[in-house]
């Protein structure tokens, strides 16, 4: 067992990510140009995501009509999908 006042090993520093610009629902400025694939509105949230299986996805939630959706690089998945890729085997 290390004695209480020993030293601790410097950490290793995580490397440095460059963070997707956030947008906004409030300010104008800074909404990007997504749209409900439903609906059309432009007024949703998008969040990019990893799934448990590493899948990087696109979410997409609408404002108006309640519209969920998930992109990937291979197209939208369905709900069944996301649930099947997000089980821990």
């Amino acid at each position: 067992m290390p004695a209480a006042n020993a030293p601790r090993a410097p950490r290793r520093s995580r490397a440095a990510r460059t963070a997707p610009p956030l947008g906004s629902l409030t300010q104008a400025a800074h909404r990007e140009t997504a749209a409900c694939s439903h609906c059309g509105s432009e007024r949703v949230t998008q969040l990019s995501m990893n799934l448990t299986d590493g899948t990087p996805v696109q979410f997409v939630s609408c404002h108006v009509c309640e519209e969920r959706s998930w992109l990937s690089a291979a197209g939208p998945l369905t709900v069944d999908g996301i649930l099947e890729r997000t089980r821990k085997h």
